[in-house]
C-alpha cells in the first residue's frame, strides 16, 4: 500500500491526525505540498507570512526526509488546478489512498469538493486544527453557538467529558532522504525574526508557559510587556497544534485550568476565541466570502475615505496608540491583540470606513494572517458579527492608550516624534508640542473622537430605522 499525505496548514510531524493514519498501517508513505502562488496573491496574504511558510516548508522537508518519507513541492497558480494536477501524480505513484487534514476557507473547501470528484482513490480528511472538531458543538436545536460565552462553556464540557488526544510523530519508514530544497514564486519579505520550524514552535510554547502563563491575565493587555505568547504565526501555518498548547498549560500547570479564575485560564481561553471562530466559518461560509455576520449590517453606509483610510495604514492618524500599533505592524508583520482591537474599533468606529478593508490590510501585511480570526477579530470591532456586546461599544483611542500603555513606552518606541513627550502628555500630546517642539512633524488628529463616536452609533440607529414597521 502506497499512501500520499497532502500537507496544507499543517506544517508538523507531532500530532498530525493525516500523517498518523496515513502512516498507521504499515503503508508506505509520500508526501506533497502543493503550491498555488497566484491563489496565494489573490488571497490577499502576507510576503512575510509568505516567507514563513517557505522556512516551515524547508524544515518539514527535512524532518520527513529524516525518517525515510519523500516530500515533494509541487506548482501550479490556482486552486481549480490542483485537481487534475493531484489525479496525475497519485496515478502516477501508483498512490492507494489521499491523506489530508482539513481546511475551512470556502474556497480550500470547494477545491477538495473538487479533489475528491478528480481521483479514482479514497480521500480521508480528518480535522488537525481544533481541539473540538468543527460543527461538532451545537445548542439543543442543533444549531450553532453565535454568541461566544454559551460555545466557550459547551467546548469546556467537551473537553471535560472527552479530554483531548495528542499523536505522535510517525515512526522512521527507511533510511534517511536529502531533504527537498524550498523555493516559493512570488514577493517575500524576510522572516527572521520569528525561528522556523516545529522545534523552535515547542522551545517558544514551553517558555511562555514556564515564565507568563500563570500572570497572562494580569498582563496580557499591556503592548510595552513581552508577556503574550506570539505562538499565532505557528498556529496559522500549523507548525503548532491547539492539542499541543493544551499539553503545555497541563504539563506546566499540573492540570488544565477549566474555570475562570484558575491559573492560566485566560490564555485556554483565548485558544477557545481562536475555536470559536474556526466553527463560525465551517457554518457560516458567507464569512469566507466579504459578508457580514449580521446580515442587517450590509446597510451600513461606510464613509471609506481612501485619504484616511491612508493616514490609518501609515499610522499618521494624531492618535499615538493607534499610530504605535500601525508603524509595528509595517515593521513587524505582527501586532498585539489589544492593539488589534484598538485599530480596528479606529477605523470602523472613528473613520467610519468598512471594516473589511482593514481585514484585507491585515491579511495582507500579518505574518499570523489566518481567515477566520482575521475575520471574526474585524466583525468583533466593527460590530457587524458574532458577538453578545452593544453595537455602541466604541473604544476611545486615547483612554485605551492611558489605560494599556500609561506611561507612553510602546508609543515611544514606533512613534520617534514623540520620543521626548512626557507620560503624562503622550497620550494627547498636541498642546505640547506646540509649546516646546513646535516644529515637531507629528500630525494633528484626522478626527474630533466624540462627534465620530455620535456618528458611528448614529450609523447603527439607522439600521434601527431600517428595521422598523
Amino acid at each position: 500500500m502506497r499512501h500520499l499525505v497532502w500537507f496544507r496548514t499543517d506544517l508538523r510531524l507531532a500530532d498530525n491526525p493525516a500523517l498518523y493514519e496515513a502512516t498507521a498501517d504499515g503503508a508506505r508513505v509520500e508526501a506533497v505540498y502543493v503550491d498555488c502562488p497566484e491563489q496565494w496573491r489573490r488571497h490577499g496574504n502576507a510576503p512575510i507570512q509568505r516567507d514563513f511558510l517557505r522556512r516551515n516548508l524547508q524544515h518539514l522537508a527535512e524532518g520527513l526526509a529524516a525518517l525515510g518519507i519523500p516530500f515533494t513541492l509541487l506548482r501550479t497558480d490556482r486552486f481549480d488546478q490542483v485537481p487534475a494536477l493531484l489525479a496525475e501524480w497519485t496515478a502516477a505513484r501508483g498512490i492507494d489512498a489521499l491523506y489530508a487534514n482539513r481546511e475551512i476557507g470556502i474556497n480550500e473547501r470547494r477545491r477538495d469538493q473538487a479533489v475528491q470528484q478528480a481521483l479514482a482513490i479514497p480521500c480521508r480528511v480528518f480535522n488537525g486544527d481544533c481541539v473540538v472538531s468543527h460543527g461538532s458543538l451545537t445548542t439543543r436545536g442543533g444549531d450553532m453557538y453565535r454568541v461566544f460565552t454559551p460555545f466557550a462553556k459547551a467546548w469546556l464540557g467537551r473537553l471535560r467529558g472527552s479530554g483531548y488526544r495528542l499523536l505522535p510523530a510517525p515512526p522512521r519508514q527507511g533510511d534517511a532522504l536529502p531533504p527537498a530544497a524550498i523555493q516559493l514564486e512570488g514577493e517575500l519579505v524576510a522572516s527572521e525574526a520569528w525561528l522556523a520550524g516545529e522545534a523552535a514552535a515547542s522551545r517558544r510554547l514551553t517558555a511562555f508557559c514556564r515564565e507568563q502563563l500563570r500572570h497572562y491575565g494580569e498582563r496580557r493587555d499591556y503592548p510595552a510587556l513581552a508577556a503574550t505568547s506570539s505562538l499565532s504565526p505557528y498556529l496559522a501555518l500549523g507548525v503548532l497544534s491547539p492539542n499541543q498548547c493544551l499539553a503545555a498549560i497541563e504539563a506546566e500547570l499540573g492540570f488544565l485550568p477549566l474555570s475562570r479564575g484558575e491559573w492560566g485560564f485566560s490564555w485556554l481561553n483565548e485558544l477557545i476565541w481562536r475555536e470559536f471562530y474556526r466553527h463560525l466559518l465551517v457554518v457560516f461560509p458567507a464569512l469566507s466570502m466579504h459578508r457580514a455576520f449580521k446580515p442587517e449590517t450590509e446597510a451600513l453606509r461606510w464613509d471609506n475615505d481612501e485619504q484616511r483610510f491612508g493616514l490609518w495604514c501609515r499610522g499618521q492618524t494624531g492618535y499615538p496608540i493607534v499610530d504605535a500599533a500601525m508603524r509595528c505592524l509595517h515593521d513587524t508583520g505582527w501586532m498585539h491583540n489589544r492593539l488589534r482591537m484598538i485599530v480596528a474599533s479606529f477605523l470602523t468606529k472613528d473613520l467610519h470606513i468598512d471594516w473589511r478593508w482593514g481585514e484585507a490590510w491585515f491579511m495582507s501585511r500579518l505574518i499570523d494572517g489566518e481567515l477566520a480570526a482575521n475575520n471574526g477579530g474585524w466583525q468583533w470591532a466593527a460590530g457587524t458579527g458574532a458577538d453578545a456586546a452593544p453595537y455602541f461599544r466604541v473604544f476611545n483611542p486615547t483612554t485605551q492608550g492611558e489605560r494599556f500603555d500609561p506611561d507612553g513606552d510602546f508609543i515611544r518606541r514606533w512613534v520617534p516624534e514623540l520620543a521626548g513627550v512626557p507620560a503624562a502628555a503622550i497620550h494627547a500630546p498636541h498642546d505640547w508640542l506646540a509649546r516646546h517642539h513646535p516644529g515637531h512633524g507629528y500630525p494633528p488628529p484626522v478626527v474630533d473622537h466624540g462627534r465620530a463616536r455620535l456618528r458611528a452609533i448614529a450609523m447603527f440607529d439607522a439600521l434601527k430605522d431600517r428595521e422598523a414597521p
